[in-house]
């Protein structure tokens, strides 16, 4: 967010084109996203990392054929940290606002992935984080969000109505 207007800042990233090798460097990297640094708008040097990546593509034969495809392939990315593909993209986001001197670290949620993911890397970066959800939100929903916020005295959920 850009401090002046508060506008969202656009990132520009080089592409690839499909079935492009990634270069050579990357092979042999530890497994994490950190790995891929050089592509990411964030340096290797200091990631909020918790693992996340490198999930499992499962073949679901009978998806393929209920959709009359030759092959079907699922991402399984409940294996990640917090069960979520969104801890990819807020390891990413965190260690960017870390390298930028953030100290906070807050997201509107429906109570679920996001906001596990934002409190669960804001907790390993000892950041302050703060999690906004609908006040009728089931409590179910908060259970995980709340066990990572309370590894850091300094994470809050709020309820907004």
């Amino acid at each position: 967010m850009c401090e002046f207007c508060f506008g969202p800042l656009e990132s520009r990233t080089t592409t690839m084109r499909c079935g492009e090798q990634l270069p050579r460097t990357h092979r042999g990297r530890a497994a994490q996203h950190v790995r891929y640094a050089d592509l990411l708008p964030v340096s290797a040097e200091s990631p909020v990392d918790l693992g996340s990546g490198f999930t499992p593509l499962i073949l679901a034969d009978r998806l393929a054929a209920e959709l009359g495809l030759g092959e079907v392939w699922v991402k399984d990315d409940t294996r990640n940290p917090t069960g979520s593909f969104k801890d990819r993209v807020v390891a990413v986001a965190l260690t960017k606002a870390r390298e930028l001197g953030f100290k906070v670290a807050a997201c509107a949620s429906t109570g679920n992935l996001l906001a596990n993911s934002l409190a669960a890397h804001a907790a390993r970066a000892g950041m302050e984080s703060f999690v906004f959800v609908p006040h009728d939100l089931e409590a179910v929903k908060l259970i995980t969000t709340a066990v990572f916020a309370d590894t850091s005295s300094r994470s809050k959920a709020a309820t907004t109505t």
